[in-house]
């Protein structure tokens, strides 16, 4: 009898240790860190849940797929997350954080652009310059700033790289336009022998824009930004 008791109070003091020890194990993966966090993908609605253990996240691939309009398939013990074919396309198309978009001008661009701007206005003031002075103005005396100015556009086109590049080659292309009637205008002017006064001049349509646009011009490439102010429209 006293055999029998004190076998029951092992097994009854075996049983509490056990109970005491699986309420040990179980506190002690309580305290692991089992950190519930979500995940939200950039332009979709909706979020999935996150597990973190030890350091890792965790997702549930079902719930990843739903978020993202995805699909799964699974091969073997592979299993296929199939994304959209619009955001599948969006994510290449996005730059890396380390590639900004092309906001400036590029380095060549900037350079050929300071060029040609230095032509343009060299060439206009040679020509409100002669007007001044009653000194004729012919095709042979402008074909100097002529060539110049279109060597130099040529090499801006060249150096086209950024989205602003090609937005301000087009205002660099419409100054030279400009540039080459007003220039056609005061040779007509000697041809046909008619004097240009310089008050006539300063009210000049053609000649004002010309300025106009080669000081929107200046100040733009000073910016390193690219600025339409429709000067040179």
């Amino acid at each position: 009898m006293r055999r029998n008791l004190t076998r029951e109070k092992l097994l009854r003091a075996a049983l509490i240790l056990l109970v005491g020890l699986l309420a040990t194990l179980g506190l002690a993966v309580s305290q692991t860190v089992l950190e519930n966090r979500t995940l939200i993908v950039s332009g979709q609605p909706g979020q999935a849940p996150v597990i973190q253990l030890k350091g890792r996240s965790y997702v549930d691939v079902e719930a990843l797929a739903r978020l993202t309009n995805g699909s799964l398939s699974f091969k073997g013990d592979q299993i296929t997350l199939t994304l959209p074919a619009s955001a599948a396309s969006a994510a290449m198309a996005t730059p890396p954080a380390s590639q900004p978009a092309n906001s400036a001008f590029s380095k060549d661009f900037l350079k050929a652009g300071i060029e040609v701007i230095a032509v343009i206005r060299e060439w206009r003031t040679a020509l409100v310059d002669a007007v001044r002075n009653g000194i004729p103005v012919t095709d042979d005396s402008d074909a100097g700033y002529r060539t110049q100015a279109a060597k130099d556009l040529r090499l801006v086109s060249v150096a086209v790289s950024t989205d602003s590049d090609r937005s301000a080659y087009q205002l660099f292309s419409k100054e030279l336009t400009n540039m080459q009637s007003f220039s056609n205008e005061i040779i007509a002017a000697h041809d046909s022998m008619q004097n240009i006064s310089p008050d006539a001049l300063k009210n000049d349509p053609l000649e004002q824009q010309t300025l106009s646009c080669a000081r929107s011009l200046t100040a733009m490439v000073s910016s390193g930004l690219f600025q339409d102010d429709g000067s040179c429209h």
